[in-house]
């Protein structure tokens, strides 16, 4: 089924337990879950006036012309310094930008919330390869997470399941689209899930436009799984696939907040589509977000089931600043959290879809 090739870490992520309020029943998202001033001069002239001073005209004048002279050239001393408080804030900028490429990033894990845990463990175990590499219970606070992958958290790409008590069933929406797994056989894949009682939405074949075997399934929750046919890879989690509303403007925010690569973009007229995919690596070694425009909707239904990706970052305060010039928002300003003290900061998109940015090294301790 999936065969996996060791992959050396590259940074060592995994929050432990934090959890952020959202309208619908919560959702644990990490392991979750400038002034100016004026100023009056009074006239010289109408003072020399009130006075009855018997200034000669000409020497008025004199004053008046010295007067507008100051002036200016206090007016050009003022324009100087904001041009280079200007030029400061620009290079401060462009700084942090090239920051971002520079930065250790790796995605970390993908959240979202089940109705029945144990039902989905055994779906994604039983027919999809993957290993339960934790499991934690909150009673007090009535939820329950489950991480779920083919490696370590600290050098692979995993799952977080979130099952909130009571809640049976999510809206997955229609802005959600798939995640990927790469399998050797994709047609002996399909056949275990059908043999374990899942749903298959497309059999085994050549995607269209191209050669790539790959086949759709569903899990109990109605979440789209592409399988697709490769040889062995480090990372078999490979792919988490969003609807956006305009592409070049996600490519360009993702390139410069997020420090993403466009690994490539592919346009298909005939059916209406086209999509890109950007990632930290190559895509046959490291999970891709791939993003799909269909010509003509720009706004997509995010239901309340689908929640966000956790990415690792050296520095929280540089990434929020980043993202904010590249104009996305902050719904989390960058801190550490209370009582644990892993420094995290989290975003919207211009679609807004949310991403929660966690530091590196405290996210390694958490995980020790």
């Amino acid at each position: 089924m999936v065969r996996i090739i060791p992959m050396a870490s590259t940074i060592g992520p995994s929050l432990s337990s934090f959890k952020f309020a959202s309208a619908s029943p919560r959702l644990f998202s990490f392991s979750l879950s400038s002034s100016s001033s004026s100023c009056t001069i009074p006239s010289r002239r109408l003072s020399l006036l009130h006075l009855g001073s018997a200034v000669p005209q000409s020497h008025y004048f004199g004053l008046r012309a010295a007067k507008l002279l100051r002036r200016e050239a206090n007016g050009m001393g003022v324009a100087a310094a904001g041009n280079a408080a200007q030029a400061s804030t620009t290079a401060t900028q462009e700084n942090v930008l090239e920051w971002v490429k520079k930065d250790k990033r790796r995605m970390l894990h993908v959240v979202y919330r089940v109705g029945d845990l144990d039902r989905t463990i055994k779906f994604y175990t039983e027919c999809l390869g993957m290993k339960l590499l934790r499991k934690r219970d909150i009673p007090e606070e009535r939820y329950t997470n489950a991480f779920l992958g083919y490696g370590p958290e600290d050098s692979h790409f995993v799952i977080e399941l979130t099952y909130n008590y009571g809640v049976d069933k999510y809206d997955i929406g229609t802005g959600f689209g798939h995640f990927g797994i790469a399998v050797e056989d994709v047609a002996k894949t399909v056949e275990l899930v059908k043999a374990k009682g899942g749903k298959v939405t497309r059999e085994p074949g050549p995607v269209k436009g191209g050669s790539t075997v790959i086949a759709f399934v569903e899990d109990p929750d109605g979440y789209k799984f592409e399988l697709l046919e490769r040889g062995p890879t480090p990372e078999p989690l490979c792919q988490v696939m969003l609807r956006v509303g305009d592409l070049d403007r996600s490519i360009n925010f993702y390139e410069k907040a997020f420090g993403l690569e466009l690994l490539r973009k592919r346009d298909n007229p005939e059916y209406k589509y086209t999509i890109a995919m950007m990632g930290y690596g190559p895509e046959d070694k490291n999970v891709v977000l791939e993003l799909t425009y269909n010509y003509g909707v720009t706004e997509y239904d995010k239901g309340n089931a689908y929640a966000q990706i956790a990415i690792g970052t050296d520095d929280v305060y540089k990434t929020a600043e980043a993202i904010k010039l590249s104009g996305g928002k902050i719904t989390r300003e960058p801190g550490p959290l209370p009582g644990i003290n892993t420094k995290i900061t989290a975003c919207l998109d211009p679609d807004g879809w949310k991403t929660v940015f966690v530091d590196n090294v405290d996210f390694l301790k958490e995980l020790e």
